[in-house]
């Protein structure tokens, strides 16, 4: 039975581990679960962090690391094989993107035209990818921080980013079937 699940919460809630407990309580059999990473390596720190998710992962789920143009998992004999998809995590993914788009665009002084061109491109990915997991009738979890618990970011960049992250949760959120908070790995079902 396919359906979409999003699971958010803040930094270090748990949220990733929940999702993973998720996919092996459904999975039945070996070879079913595609991860979709979406973190690039540019630092020790998150050099760590990847190897640390990639250690706690079952060897038998196969890693797909991409961020974008996920058409092309339509030719992933992996993906077409499976049952279950996790992406981890969607706010890392908004990230890369908006680098990738805007690499000389000075987000300080960008107006709100290019903003919403950039939501728009953002979200056009995110319903590429539901749209390409529905298609394959596969069960799909979307790992995403809750990110309008903070502060209002002293920077521009960062209240861009937080905006456009929020939209995004929402527009997930009304499109999946179920949605879990998870705070202090306690999971919560909202929807």
């Amino acid at each position: 039975m396919k359906k979409l699940i999003l699971v958010i919460g803040g930094a270090r809630s748990g949220k990733s581990s929940y999702a993973e407990r998720r996919i092996k309580e459904l999975q039945t059999n070996t070879n079913e679960v595609v991860y979709i990473a979406t973190a690039i390596p540019f630092d020790g720190d998150i050099n760590e962090r990847i190897k640390r998710h990639q250690e706690d992962r079952p060897i038998d789920w196969h890693t797909v690391e991409r961020y974008k143009q996920f058409n092309q998992l339509k030719m992933n004999e992996e993906f077409i094989q499976s049952k279950y998809v996790i992406l981890d995590c969607m706010t890392v993914m908004i990230t890369n993107l908006m680098f990738d788009h805007y690499t000389d665009i000075d987000f300080e002084t960008m107006n709100n035209e290019q903003i919403n061109k950039l939501e728009v491109d953002i979200e056009n990915e995110v319903n590429e990818l539901i749209n390409v997991c529905d298609q394959h009738g596969k069960t799909f979890i979307i790992v995403s921080n809750e990110v309008g618990y903070g502060l209002v970011p002293s920077y521009r960049l960062g209240r861009i980013f937080r905006d456009i992250a929020g939209r995004i949760n929402q527009k997930i959120a009304s499109r999946a079937e179920e949605v879990i908070l998870v705070t202090a790995g306690i999971p919560f079902r909202i929807k």
